[in-house]
């Protein structure tokens, strides 16, 4: 069944694509990769791609723009979203920027990489703590109004932020990392996103790549800055973190599906107004992916997944001190 989108009419697909893949943060991908799973995703009628400008300073939003030049048809089939926000660092001072004239610039540049005339849905990435949300919302609205967006988001927002929000102008959709290795979102964000009738979007469903069945290496992670400095991916928590997901491996095994198969269909049976949008330069993985977006859990089975990998199973935090710079912490 097709998803809803609130507030902006669009029908997507039960599973996304996280496009961070598409640039060069896990590790160096090309063209004719990406337009492997865009072809791919056509086929199962994975219609969502979720990017953003600062993924490889527009490196996705310029392949997903070279694939819509190539495939003019896919432009009718692709709901796309992207992200802004983030400080060019013009002043080094200042990490994040919400004004309105910085996030419609932000916005055109989009627009121009992907070679669209709107974008469906726009994410301020990380909030500006020298302006208001609701300041901000009413700016995202005016996008709405001018035609250049779909409709409007947030990235990585408390209850709070997003009850805020909403009062201003209809929040289409909240994201953040959520997955059996990342659950804080059940502390407020999912149950006020059902409440205000707003997409859940959740990134990293398969912990990336803890709930795989290959999960990163420390080797593998030496290449990966991000991770390289992330807790979960440093020794010793790594080889914990492996070790403790052995049983899930297993469980998924057994079910038939992939253990990223099973993640993502265990993020989908935790409600009907969630996205997961997993992220992948591999087609076989994008294959095992869809595979357990189809897959619907019984409660039995939710608890079997959860019984193998329970609340606080994961060893150190999702991000470093200064990963966290910018994701509101929230109760």
């Amino acid at each position: 069944m097709p998803l809803d989108i609130p507030h902006t009419g669009a029908k997507l697909s039960r599973m996304g694509i996280g496009a961070m893949s598409f640039s060069n943060f896990y590790g160096d991908v090309s063209r004719e990769e990406v337009f492997a799973i865009l072809d791919a995703a056509r086929g199962f009628g994975v219609n969502h791609i979720d990017t953003a400008n600062i993924y490889g300073r527009g490196v996705s939003e310029q392949h997903i723009g070279a694939y819509l030049a190539k495939n003019p048809e896919a432009r009718t089939f692709f709901h796309i979203a992207s992200k802004g926000g983030i400080s060019d660092r013009s002043d080094p001072d200042r990490l994040f920027n919400n004004d309105k004239a910085y996030l419609e610039a932000q916005l055109d540049a989009s627009l121009a990489r992907l070679g669209v005339d709107q974008i469906g849905l726009y994410y301020v990435h990380r909030r500006d703590p020298s302006i208001s949300i609701e300041e901000v919302t009413y700016t995202l609205a005016g996008f709405v109004a001018a035609g250049k967006i779909g409709g409007f988001g947030y990235s990585e927002i408390s209850p709070t932020s997003l009850r805020a929000a909403h009062a201003v102008h209809p929040v289409a959709a909240v994201q953040s990392e959520y997955s059996l290795s990342t659950r804080t979102p059940e502390l407020g964000v999912v149950q006020t996103c059902a409440a205000l009738d707003t997409t859940f979007v959740a990134f990293s469903p398969v912990g990336r790549s803890l709930l795989t069945d290959k999960p990163h290496s420390v080797d593998d992670v030496q290449n990966m800055p991000f991770l390289a400095n992330n807790p979960r991916f440093m020794k010793p928590n790594l080889g914990r973190n492996i070790k403790m997901g052995e049983g899930f491996r297993t469980l998924a095994s057994e079910m038939g599906l992939s253990a990223a198969g099973l993640a993502v269909s265990w993020v989908l049976a935790k409600g009907t107004h969630i996205l997961p949008i997993p992220g992948t330069r591999s087609l076989e993985h994008f294959k095992e992916l869809v595979a357990g977006s189809n897959y619907s859990l019984s409660l039995a089975e939710v608890e079997a997944v959860e019984g193998t990998l329970p609340l606080g199973w994961v060893d150190g935090d999702r991000y470093s001190t200064t990963q966290w710079i910018g994701p509101e912490r929230y109760a």
